[in-house]
């Protein structure tokens, strides 16, 4: 190693010690945090660590003014969880004149009678996002099928689950389950459906599934299981040496249980390290070395929006999923699952097992690719899930759904 090289590793060791003296300030325990921070830590560019902070803060601001993503907007509307939490969600239409072209001669054949409700294809998204990281795949089918897109309970602009302010309980993938089903009953009350869901959002289809076989049995046409897992998360080892992942499983519950009791102030001590966040969030997010840097800012200011007692919230639901069995409710159907081969969090290895379950399934590992597969290879997503609608009829197999920044 050059001597410039060491000088570099010096520094970017130096500032990693000093974010953990700033979290261990902002007064709860760095213990699990500093053994996730560290393993992380050797995956993240040693030039991102030495520019000047205020230079990075410029940088995100930029960012933040010129990203196009997650500007995309529908149709409001709100549905309420049974337990009164307020779900918030945006239908898209199918652009009128494209409908009309597309679908003349049924038309002419229904002619004096009630043409059937469209497709409506439902996007679920994952832990500590929001129905934005959908961006790509809304773009490219926009206009073209009906689609609606729904923030979970406590993340994007849905209310904080009411069970758990109010009553103390915990999530479960099982409650989330149940969130869906009344955004569908709000948002898409009749008609075929599609269900698309994203790590989390995949193990709240399930769940639905689970509890609602007779919704899939007559209603669902189609389903896309992106970079999630059917249950055994626990397991999961997040890229880090075992013996040190055994020791965060250990006290990371406890952990963040004391984080989500002092909110504010690890809210301050989130800020203090956002530069060091920003390179752990990236390296578990993409595996593409040139990823938009628009891109990986847009996905930080996601997850960097989640408070931190969420994400205290929902991590114990992840080691508790196991909807191996709800799966045999989508065997009949035609179903995609797509993952990155190196996701970090949702290893490929956890589809190819929902594959092997369901073996019509059409089952996709994207090369070079992270858990944000969605954002890091839009092209590929969006093309495997134009052809799954081609597929179940909700679009013409010729539907013009290209790739787009919106």
């Amino acid at each position: 190693m050059s001597e410039t090289s060491t000088g570099a590793a010096a520094e970017a060791v130096t500032e990693v010690a000093a974010a953990a003296g700033n979290w261990r300030r902002a007064g709860f325990a760095g213990a699990a945090i500093g053994v996730v921070a560290a393993g992380a830590a050797a995956g993240v560019a040693i030039e991102r660590l030495t520019v000047g902070r205020g230079m990075r803060k410029k940088a995100r601001l930029a960012l933040d003014a010129s990203g196009p993503y997650g500007s995309l907007r529908g149709m409001p509307g709100q549905a309420y969880a049974d337990d009164g939490t307020e779900l918030s969600y945006e239908v898209d239409e199918v652009d009128k004149a494209s409908a009309d072209s597309a679908q003349a001669p049924r038309r002419r054949r229904l002619f004096g009678r009630k043409a059937p409700a469209p497709v409506t294809v439902v996007f679920s998204h994952g832990y500590c996002l929001s129905q934005d990281s959908w961006h790509f795949q809304r773009a490219a089918l926009r206009g073209v099928v009906r689609c609606v897109y729904w923030d979970q309970r406590s993340h994007g602009r849905s209310g904080r689950g009411v069970a758990q302010v109010e009553d103390g309980k915990p999530v479960s993938i099982d409650q989330l389950g149940r969130d869906l089903k009344a955004v569908i009953d709000a948002a898409a009350p009749e008609g075929p459906l599609v269900l698309v869901g994203h790590s989390m959002g995949g193990m709240t289809t399930m769940a639905l599934a689970d509890h609602f076989p007779e919704l899939i049995r007559e209603r669902v046409v189609g389903v896309a299981l992106v970079g999630t897992s059917s249950g055994g998360l626990g397991q999961v080892n997040f890229g880090l040496p075992v013996a040190g992942m055994n020791a965060v499983r250990r006290v990371l519950p406890g952990v963040l249980k004391a984080l989500g009791s002092q909110a504010d102030l690890v809210e301050k001590g989130r800020r203090a390290t956002a530069d060091l966040f920003a390179g752990i969030i990236k390296r578990y997010s993409f595996s593409s070395k040139d990823v938009d840097p628009a891109i990986s800012r847009f996905a930080e200011r996601m997850i960097e929006s989640t408070p931190i007692d969420v994400v205290a919230q929902f991590y114990p639901a992840f080691a508790e999923h196991d909807k191996t069995e709800a799966l045999k409710h989508f065997a009949e159907l035609p179903v995609l699952v797509l993952a990155g081969d190196k996701d970090l969090v949702t290893p490929s290895e956890h589809s190819e097992a929902i594959a092997d379950l369901l073996p019509d399934a059409e089952l996709v590992l994207v090369p070079d690719a992270g858990h944000l597969v969605m954002l890091e290879h839009p092209e590929v997503v969006t093309d495997r899930l134009a052809d799954l609608l081609a597929r179940t009829g909700a679009v013409p197999s010729a539907a013009d759904a290209r790739t787009s920044s919106g």
